[in-house]
């Protein structure tokens, strides 16, 4: 509802004019109008009338939706020592893509008292500007009817991916209430997050909740929806990792009825305050690569550190690096993709990039911030996916129709407190330091690098924006995406133009760094499949296990993340599998076993690995596969790694990074429960000198600098981890609890000029 007496204050600290509430700019100073809509967190019917200002400063729109009318000032913040709940909305801040942050708290009088609301930025809302009306967007059991049979089973994938995490926290009751659980077109968004009971709910749960999806899912996945969510009731799917194999070769199916458009602009220019150029990107700046006819699609933006013949060096290898490392990855054809073997190539990819130049500051004698470095992001588009890498504070933007979302979260001060769950992120961001990068690609091995690597399925029109900060800083995105870059989805500009304006954008909001963008379009076509897609179940015990949650910088989501690549001391020489190796192996075969073999060969989870890298030697001789070690067959002697900041003991973090050697594994006394602790030695980690992180230079640790030494042993309730928490070591893996066998790093060929 419309308020008359509502004005909108302009951010601008020597401004401040007042404006209508329908204004986009300052009728005074012409500064964007950031429009902050708010979920309000409250057990009533509502947080007041619409039309109503609580606190001089916030607008009620609808029951629990406000707006900020004075965006340009800081929010009251909570005590988090007071409120532990709000810690499990910071420590999901990777996946804020579909989880809603903190922005602040509300203080109304109640009587003689006072209550704190809780106030979350982003909600899932349909905004009509002109009459400044809001809507909730639908529930998903609602959109769900009207949705495209792509859009149905992404919305399930997105689901899956974040079982797990939210479980971790103890809220994934929130991804089984129908009224939390919204779409904002291809996204599922929730409105807040609800804290699960005594018992927490379970796969079978989820099993039951999608099963009510059955009767409106579309007809070429009815049968594909209803099996799914039966073998997740009946335990034949008992891990989400397994689940998400499922839905993955589900969506692959569908994605046959696909068929993308992609183009790629970039734009790289010095700037008004700087003498030399320390960014890079591919393709060169101006280029224009449209796929088809192009086989492959690759926009990477770099960031260089360490000024003259520092940065740009840095920069420009790391292009090179990766440039020739991907090559190779999308040679293969995608019916052959592994989406997990691809996103450890990417991170191996950059982890080799980040060892070449690496060895570079070695050969040069660079020390502590003269050594050379590069931020890194880069998008590579894959048939209906999008793979999004980075390091550092260069971002990736997702633009569509419905709105504008930061999929990376920048390597800094201010996001690792967000994580460690220390403060909210609009305060963090004001401390000193806060923008001080934790990691960048140069500044040490890859073994203690980890970047973030996730993917997003794509079933409409979409621009990707990757930015370094010249553009990104301020809040500039923000401010102008709805102006610049959303007409390229309606068709009333192009991505060469679009690049142009963000550079000039750059310059003359920002003007005090380099600038550079990459803008990847991508348009789709796609039509309803005749045929009916049938979910394939393997066992659990050879579901990949892949890492999408890496809270070091998980974005997505949706934002999946993947742990760090660690690249072995001596790398094998790699070759094409020689044809006259498979034909003997097939003609020793049983004629009955060849339709087996051909479509084990096609799957992911068959017999025969498929690697994305076509460069990746296959071993012609069958040999049994020994069962993987697990959470679930932990035993002494086996040494896992933590892959977060896993809390224990009293108020005690266990560093991310930290290997552990099980001693004895206990029975937990809960009854019934199947749950088990272990008890185990430290062998490792950032705080305690070992060759596994002694080259680490100063300032790039993120563990926090209050951290105590671990004592000897550590118990640990594996009752509340998972494979996302923590990685068990495999027996031919390189660790630091094994005498002699420390993690390596190869130091690549430097084939750059010198």
């Amino acid at each position: 509802m419309e308020n008359d007496a509502a004005t909108l204050y302009c951010p601008n600290e020597n401004c401040q004019a007042a404006n209508p509430l329908t204004h986009k700019f300052c009728q005074r100073c012409s500064t964007p109008l950031p429009k902050h809509y708010l979920w309000a967190v409250v057990d009533s019917p509502s947080v007041g009338s619409p039309g109503e200002i609580l606190a001089d400063r916030y607008l009620v729109l609808d029951k629990f939706v406000l707006l900020d009318t004075k965006p340009g000032l800081l929010a009251l913040t909570p005590e988090l020592e007071n409120l532990q709940p709000l810690k499990a909305y910071l420590r999901l801040i990777p996946y804020r893509l579909h989880v809603p942050q903190v922005y602040g708290v509300l203080f109304v009088a109640d009587g003689s008292s006072h209550r704190e609301i809780l106030l979350l930025e982003k909600p899932p809302v349909l905004v009509d500007d002109t009459i400044q009306q809001v809507h909730l967007c639908s529930e998903l059991t609602t959109a769900w009817r009207d949705a495209t049979s792509m859009r149905q089973l992404n919305w399930l994938w997105q689901i899956a991916h974040l079982w797990q995490p939210l479980a971790s926290e103890g809220v994934a009751s929130s991804l089984l209430d129908s009224y939390v659980l919204r779409t904002e077109g291809s996204l599922v968004r929730l409105l807040d997050l609800r804290f699960d009971a005594a018992t927490s709910p379970e796969l079978p749960q989820l099993g039951e909740f999608w099963q009510q999806l059955v009767s409106d899912a579309k007809p070429a996945i009815t049968e594909f929806v209803n099996q799914v969510s039966l073998s997740l009731i009946q335990g034949e799917i008992n891990s989400t990792d397994q689940l998400i194999g499922v839905l993955d070769r589900g969506l692959a199916g569908l994605g046959r009825s696909q068929t993308p458009t992609i183009k790629i602009i970039t734009k790289t220019d010095t700037g008004p305050s700087r003498q030399r150029n320390e960014d890079a990107c591919s393709p060169p700046s101006g280029t224009l690569i449209n796929k088809p006819p192009q086989p492959t699609a690759l926009a990477i933006v770099c960031d260089g550190i360490g000024g003259h013949e520092g940065g740009n060096v840095a920069s420009n290898l790391a292009i090179e690096t990766i440039q020739q490392q991907v090559q190779q990855l999308t040679k293969v054809p995608y019916d052959h993709i592994d989406p997990s073997l691809l996103l450890n190539d990417l991170d191996k990819a950059v982890a080799i990039a980040n060892d070449k130049i690496s060895q570079r500051n070695d050969l040069e004698n660079r020390q502590g911030r003269q050594r050379m470095g590069t931020t890194l992001v880069m998008a590579l588009p894959v048939a209906h996916e999008m793979y999004i890498t980075h390091v550092g504070d260069s971002r990736a933007y997702w633009i569509t129709r419905h709105g504008c979302y930061q999929v990376t979260l920048d390597d800094d001060v201010a996001s690792r407190e967000v994580r460690l769950g220390y403060a909210i992120y609009r305060e963090a961001v004001q401390q000193s330091a806060a923008g001080s990068l934790v990691q960048a690609l140069g500044m040490g091995p890859s073994t203690s690098l980890h970047p973030t690597s996730g993917r997003f399925m794509l079933d409409e029109d979409a621009v990707f924006l990757l930015t370094s900060d010249g553009l990104s800083d301020f809040d500039r995105v923000e401010e102008y995406w709805e102006t610049e870059i959303l007409p390229v989805l309606v068709g009333e500009t192009n991505i060469v133009n679009v690049a142009d304006r963000l550079v000039e954008i750059a310059n003359t909001k920002n003007g005090h760094d380099n600038v550079t963008v990459a803008l990847v379009h991508y348009q789709v076509q796609y039509w309803e499949p005749e045929i009916t897609i049938k979910a394939i179940i393997t066992d659990s015990s050879s579901a990949k296990t892949v890492d999408f949650t890496s809270t070091a910088n998980a974005t997505l989501l949706s934002s999946p993340n993947q742990k760090t690549q660690v690249i072995p001391e001596k790398e094998s020489v790699k070759t094409s599998i020689p044809l006259q190796w498979i034909v003997p192996l097939i003609l020793v075969v049983a004629a009955g076993a060849i339709g087996f073999f051909l479509k084990q060969l096609r799957s992911p989870s068959g017999l025969f690995t498929i690697f994305s890298n076509p460069i990746q030697t296959l071993n012609p001789t069958i040999e049994p596969t020994p069962t993987p070690r697990s959470l679930a067959n932990l035993s002494p002697g086996w040494v896992i790694k933590t892959n977060k900041e896993i809390p224990f003991g009293n108020n005690q973090l266990l560093p991310r990074g930290t290997f552990l050697q099980v001693i004895e594994k206990k029975s937990n006394p809960k009854p019934a429960s199947g749950n088990f602790s272990v008890s185990m030695q430290v062998c490792a980690n950032k705080s305690i000198p070992t060759p596994a992180n002694t080259n680490n230079p100063a300032g790039t640790s993120s563990v926090p600098s209050n951290s105590k030494p671990l004592p000897q042993p550590v118990l640990l309730d594996l009752s509340q981890l998972n494979p996302i928490a923590v990685s068990v070591l495999q027996s031919d893996v390189p660790n630091p609890c094994t005498t002699g066998r420390q993690p390596a790093v190869t130091e690549p060929t430097d084939s750059s000029p010198t």
